[in-house]
């Protein structure tokens, strides 16, 4: 067979197996530079774009190397793109001045974008307990959805997964884990934001979300007035007394006015306050011996001084 005639034949096969959806797959698929001002944050977006340390860094790397990694964004019907996975790279390639983005653009439903959002920005080191909470709600409900019409993650099927389970199998925490995160999502700004700062702990901030708006507020004063946070003991009595009908402030008041066992004899130095007298690379191990040592040379120095 001439040459010519095999390269005919071969084009028609490729037109026959190669279906225009297909062709034009691959052509979203491919990296596209889009103006920075066609982008836009996804609805909802449960993560914070923070002006910190790592942003800073991530700044600095942007302005030598540029952006290395492609954002992810779907087509908008109003114009422009919304971001599914890249929005701290958009932000640091903002503040280091990039006209232009590498982008992957996708068709995608939003139930499909909300769960390749959660799976991608879960995969940071450091997330905040809301980041969590919402994400982890977001995402569930998004597989309930998809459940709903498809039969693959609906709970009325029985023998496969439910959306918690799925939920929990991806993320690799348990059911029961992921359902008390989520409850976080019925706190009040003011005390999710406290949980963010570890000014109340996980599992009393979890007791605490199950109080109503109005006994939150009421809670925040009494701890507020009463300079203590909550222990988890004293999460679960507020609890108990709001579902029995018996919670108000002046009993909120008197519940975190109590004194704590355990810390009567405890000395709390905040990370942060100690982070600003070591290096960044020191570890907490590194930390506390340093710590150690100066006391120990402080102590010395006061028994030389006293046996002058």
């Amino acid at each position: 067979m001439p040459k010519s005639s095999l390269s005919v034949s071969l084009k028609g096969a490729d037109d026959i197996f190669s279906t225009e959806e297909s062709r034009q797959e691959q052509q979203r698929e491919q990296v596209q530079q889009i103006p920075i001002g066609e982008l836009f944050p996804f609805k909802d977006h449960p993560f914070k774009v923070l002006d910190d340390e790592s942003m800073q860094r991530t700044v600095e790397s942007v302005e030598q190397y540029g952006v290395l990694s492609p954002l992810i964004a779907r087509p908008r019907p109003e114009g422009g793109y919304e971001i599914i996975s890249g929005h701290r790279r958009q932000h640091a390639a903002q503040l280091a001045g990039l006209e232009t983005l590498p982008v992957i653009v996708r068709e995608m439903s939003d139930d499909a974008a909300v769960i390749l959002m959660v799976d991608s920005n879960l995969q940071r080191e450091n997330i905040l307990p809301s980041e969590r909470a919402f994400a982890y709600k977001m995402k569930l409900e998004a597989l309930k959805n998809q459940g709903a019409r498809s039969d693959l993650t609906s709970s009325q099927i029985g023998t496969k997964l439910r959306a918690d389970e799925k939920v929990a199998q991806d993320l690799g925490e348990s059911r029961n884990q992921i359902q008390r995160f989520i409850r976080l999502t019925n706190l009040v700004p003011e005390l999710l934001d406290m949980v963010d700062e570890k000014k109340i702990a996980f599992n009393p901030a979890v007791e605490l979300s199950y109080l109503d708006e109005a006994q939150q507020r009421d809670f925040l004063e009494a701890m507020q007035d009463t300079q203590n946070a909550p222990s988890l003991s004293q999460a679960q009595r507020l609890k108990k007394l709001a579902q029995e009908g018996h919670f108000s402030y002046d009993v909120a008041f008197a519940v975190m006015g109590e004194e704590k066992k355990d810390e009567l004899d405890k000395v709390v130095i905040k990370n942060d306050t100690l982070r600003k007298y070591f290096p960044r690379s020191y570890t907490p191990k590194q930390m506390e011996d340093t710590i150690i040592k100066l006391l120990e040379q402080w102590q010395r120095k006061q028994q030389r001084q006293n046996e002058r």
